[in-house]
């Protein structure tokens, strides 16, 4: 039984970290799932399956490469990759890392406000503070307090994403059975399809070096794969939940060029609804914030250690954290819309020359070579 619980967590634990960190930059909001696919209309599954394809396929080879070479920071696999080339990677790391949470914190102090009552200020410092003290508690309490968190969040969109599906279940079918792509003109071409979701994918690559610390415990390439293929579905199942729940108000503009699409679909529902989308963003950000922030924390830790010096304790990993969130709130200011369909696009491209491009040459190696 403990070997079966053992490799269980061995495949799933990435998993449920990748979209753990992940939902927080790429589907609290709503709004990304518009800018990446739900603007398409009836043709957006199309960017969905290249999402899920993508993300299988960079988990598979990113799991592979750190069994293999065991690197367990971004950093370590960067230099094994690209060598000295790996600081190009950390100067578009930290600033889309930034930006994710920027892109958060923008929505969720005033979502908290609206859901929970709670001053803009009041609800941004709790985040703060929430980061800070998981960062402080280290990567074993990280790693149960993400789980935990994010059985309750996938939870919590498949109540979102299937609520406002029934309730609206004839408008959903009928965007597919009418073709309508109206929303973007002239309609969307299937190489522009397929690359919304190689961009989505591209920028959401920043969430990777937050599972490196759970992938020491794979033991073969088959584990590698198997993990690799549920992480891809688990990053991309609440995509296509947000999806319908999207078309189920295609082609309006009052959702379509909303900030937070999800507070127009939940509009309609019981006021306990919003309430638990408020809980449930606020913990997305403490969540995509803590997973990014330590995978930096994690570099800094395996650079000391490697030069025979203390790690950094609680109260330094903490600092960071507050440091780290204070230049995001500064770029909130900016506001959400243009942050994620200008800052996100351009970021993404950066990842994909230093992340995607070198792990793709190398999956042959690691996948055909003993």
């Amino acid at each position: 039984m403990s070997q079966r619980i053992s490799l269980l967590k061995r495949i799933v634990l990435p998993g449920i970290i990748l979209q753990s960190v992940l939902i927080g930059g790429g589907f609290a909001t709503g709004r990304e799932i518009v800018e990446y696919g739900g603007k398409f209309g009836a043709l957006g599954w199309i960017s969905g399956l290249s999402i899920f394809l993508g993300f299988t396929i960079m988990s598979v080879i990113s799991f592979e490469a750190c069994r293999q070479w065991k690197v367990y920071d971004y950093k370590s696999l960067l230099k094994k990759m690209i060598g000295r080339g790996w600081i190009a990677y950390e100067l578009i790391y930290i600033p889309l890392a930034i930006l994710i949470i920027a892109v958060m914190a923008s929505a969720a102090g005033e979502i908290l406000k609206n859901t929970l009552g709670l001053n803009v200020w009041i609800g941004i410092m709790l985040i703060i503070v929430l980061v800070g003290l998981l960062n402080y508690m280290g990567e074993n309490f990280i790693a149960r307090m993400k789980t935990i968190g994010t059985i309750a969040l996938f939870a919590a969109y498949t109540l979102f994403g299937v609520g406002v599906y029934l309730s609206r279940k004839n408008e959903v079918l009928t965007v597919f059975q009418e073709g309508d792509t109206s929303f973007v003109d002239p309609p969307p071409t299937l190489f522009l399809l397929i690359w919304t979701g190689v961009i989505y994918v591209g920028y959401n690559l920043a969430v990777y070096p937050a599972t490196f610390f759970t992938l020491r415990t794979l033991k073969s390439r088959k584990e590698s794969i198997v993990a690799g293929i549920f992480s891809g579905l688990l990053m991309t199942i609440p995509w296509f939940l947000t999806y319908l729940a999207i078309l189920a108000y295609y082609p309006d503009p009052a959702l379509l060029n909303a900030p937070v699409p999800w507070l127009v679909m939940l509009k309609p529902f019981n006021r306990v609804f919003i309430i638990i989308f408020g809980v449930v963003v606020g913990w997305t950000l403490v969540e995509t914030a803590t997973g990014a922030i330590h995978a930096f924390i994690g570099r800094l830790q395996n650079d000391l250690i490697e030069n025979h010096k203390p790690g950094l304790d609680g109260k330094r990993r903490a600092l960071i954290s507050f440091l780290a969130l204070g230049a995001a709130i500064l770029l909130a200011r900016v506001g959400i819309i243009d942050l994620i369909a200008k800052g996100y696009s351009f970021m993404a491209y950066g990842m994909i020359m230093v992340f995607a491009i070198p792990l793709l040459y190398y999956a042959i190696k690691l996948f055909f070579h003993k």
